[in-house]
């Protein structure tokens, strides 16, 4: 069985779709499509969020998805929190996958563990991933709203 930790933040931050104008209904969106994805397969799989604990999100967990989030705030500390929880749970559980493109935190993840991107990750979703053209025509659009 394959442990799946998602790095929240960074798989939000590749669509293009306005979400740094409501971050937690993101957050609910992407946690909602990762919860229906869960309901195919017995992996555990762990979602990681920056920022203080947000209900509706936790609401979401069950089964065999929970939903975490950084122990602190400032720069990094999500992935601070997810190299937290993977060390934590490599001894039991060494098929690991952690869902990123920071390569800050690739870097800092135990030998061993794969990564996916999270381009490939949001195509397992069935959501699609800004282009990086997208991010700068949307918040042109936005700055001009």
């Amino acid at each position: 069985m394959t442990w799946w930790v998602v790095d929240g933040n960074n798989v939000m931050g590749a669509a293009g779709d306005g979400w740094w104008n409501d971050p937690p209904a993101a957050a609910a969106r992407l946690t909602q499509a990762i919860a229906e994805w869960t309901r195919g397969h017995d992996d555990p799989v762990t979602v990681v969020f920056d920022g203080s604990p947000q209900p509706r999100l936790r609401e979401l967990a069950g089964g065999n998805l929970a939903v975490d989030f950084a122990t602190r705030s400032g720069r990094d500390a999500a992935d601070d929190r997810i190299v937290e929880v993977v060390e934590d749970g490599y001894a039991e559980r060494p098929e690991i996958v952690v869902v990123t493109s920071d390569r800050g935190l690739r870097d800092r993840l135990p030998p061993g563990v794969r990564v996916e991107g999270v381009g490939a990750f949001r195509s397992r979703l069935g959501l699609q991933a800004a282009s990086r053209r997208d991010h700068t025509t949307s918040a042109r659009q936005d700055r001009h709203r």
